[in-house]
């Protein structure tokens, strides 16, 4: 089964302008992240979606492929959409039951043992977005509106993903953080068959999506069932300046 992973990258960030391209430990971002995907034994090719001229540059002058797209796009799955349908015109060996992995083009921190996990989760079916999750170990990050939570079923399809804190636990709210295993972070790696993501993109924003700002609530409020898978890894999107100077800490700390 064809693998790909197109990595959604824009230059016109609202909190970090141009991040694809600052240098972390002497590469750009964009660099870190392509080379992570590269490294997966599972994915036969990596591409960079982008709006700008400057990453596509960046992108190819290290050897990577990118591929051009509109401005206009919402979110990065609308982007990776229009790529996957340029390389459909162009003859790309892709069928409706080719998996394609969503993998930020801020998180440079992502494993590739993540990845490998992921595309293993998309291997065991066909009609669901596949993502990732990460058990919640402090209480800062179970507050946090910034780090999205997700609650899943027995068979580890999503129930619902939110900015506060879920499940709410009514018991235990005045004693302190609970520690338990029904807290989990979503990490925001994604996989779809190609059929499933241009269902996705053609479905209108829904209610929940935009009181949340979350894209995934589009699918669960359309039927679309997500499929999450466990992982102990961590990883974060640099989404400021600040984020940044912790990815540094990181790496300096394997040093």
């Amino acid at each position: 089964m064809v693998t790909i992973c197109i990595i959604p990258a824009r230059y016109n960030s609202t909190r970090f302008p141009g991040k694809p391209l600052v240098l972390l430990k002497n590469k750009p971002i964009i660099q870190h992240v392509y080379e992570k995907a590269k490294a997966s034994k599972l994915v036969n090719e990596v591409f960079v979606a982008t709006d700008d001229i400057r990453i596509c540059n960046v992108v190819e002058s290290f050897g990577g492929n990118a591929i051009i797209t509109s401005p206009e796009h919402s979110s990065g799955t609308d982007r990776i959409a229009e790529a996957v349908n340029k390389l459909l015109t162009e003859g790309y060996n892709l069928t409706e039951n080719s998996i394609i992995i969503n993998l930020q083009g801020d998180e440079p921190l992502v494993k590739v043992e993540m990845i490998d996990q992921l595309i293993e989760l998309m291997r065991k079916g066909e009609n669901f977005i596949g993502t990732l999750v990460k058990p919640i170990e402090d209480e800062t990050d179970f507050h946090n509106p910034n780090i999205v939570k997700v609650v899943f079923d027995k068979n580890h399809f999503a129930l619902y993903f939110s900015r506060s804190p879920i499940p709410f636990d009514r018991e235990k709210f005045l004693k302190g953080f609970s520690n338990n295993c029904f807290m989990f972070k979503h990490i925001g790696i994604y996989g779809y068959n190609v059929k499933i993501l241009k269902e996705f993109v053609c479905l209108p924003q829904s209610p929940l999506e935009k009181i949340e700002s979350l894209e995934q609530l589009r699918a669960l409020e359309k039927g679309i069932k997500i499929k999450v898978g466990i992982t102990q890894y961590e990883s974060f999107g640099i989404d400021t300046p600040e984020d940044l100077k912790k990815a540094e800490e990181y790496f300096n700390s394997l040093m």
